[in-house]
């Protein structure tokens, strides 16, 4: 009897200490981290907007081209032509490090497989997604992105490497957090795989006929155009 009264009050022990950490961990997912320091203004978007004009014209004509935008100029450019859930108009801040006519692989699009639900298309994704900066950090980007699921907001931080492969851009991931909540990395890193390399998403990462590289170098985002 003794034996099974100790056991009893072992195992209700347990289950509080089990369910505190669930609480405590569904507090740091819910409690957003903060935003990046991230600068914009209407200046800097105007100067990436002359510098991927120039470049558009340069691989028309049969030139070579090379854009390179920093944390400013990518984030004011996409802040002003970016449309996201919640705005009125444009000026949100927006999402992924790509020229125009190039779509990139939006952090948003993984949190369902991040978060252990099914893999979503980067275009349901999308959706979602109610504000996002970067951060451009050596040849880092960071991504900060906040998204909505089922009416509460959620903050997702990626950190890695962009880079291209075979006509696809593609995403090295080394680090990230859901809310507060550090997300271990072989989940991360196999999250991110399947979002690029199922059938639903490699047309939405490959690259225009006339990019032929989209990288971070020296705290640039570097679109090199053939």
């Amino acid at each position: 009897m003794a034996g099974a009264t100790r056991f009893a009050i072992v195992r209700k022990i347990f289950s509080w200490v089990v369910l505190t950490v669930l609480v405590l961990t569904l507090v740091l997912i819910l409690k957003k981290s903060p935003a990046p320091d991230v600068v914009t203004s209407r200046a800097a978007a105007a100067a990436a907007e002359q510098k991927l004009d120039a470049a558009d014209q340069a691989a028309a004509s049969g030139q070579p081209a090379e854009v390179q935008l920093n944390s400013t100029e990518l984030n004011s450019y996409l802040a002003e032509n970016l449309q996201l859930v919640g705005s009125s108009s444009a000026g949100a801040s927006g999402a992924a490090p790509a020229p125009p006519s190039a779509q990139s692989p939006a952090p948003a699009a993984r949190t369902p497989a991040i978060a252990g639900a099914d893999p979503q298309t980067v275009a349901e994704a999308e959706s979602s997604v109610r504000d996002v900066k970067i951060d451009l950090d050596g040849d880092l980007v960071k991504t900060w992105v906040v998204f909505n699921v089922h009416g509460a907001d959620l903050s997702l931080e990626l950190e890695g490497h962009l880079y291209t492969e075979g006509g696809y851009l593609r995403f090295d991931p080394v680090g990230g957090k859901l809310g507060s909540f550090p997300l271990p990395q072989s989940a991360l890193q196999d999250a991110v795989q399947k979002m690029m390399d199922s059938p639903e998403n490699r047309d939405k990462l490959r690259l225009p006929a006339n990019v032929s590289d989209i990288e971070v170098e020296n705290s640039q985002i570097v679109i090199s155009y053939k």
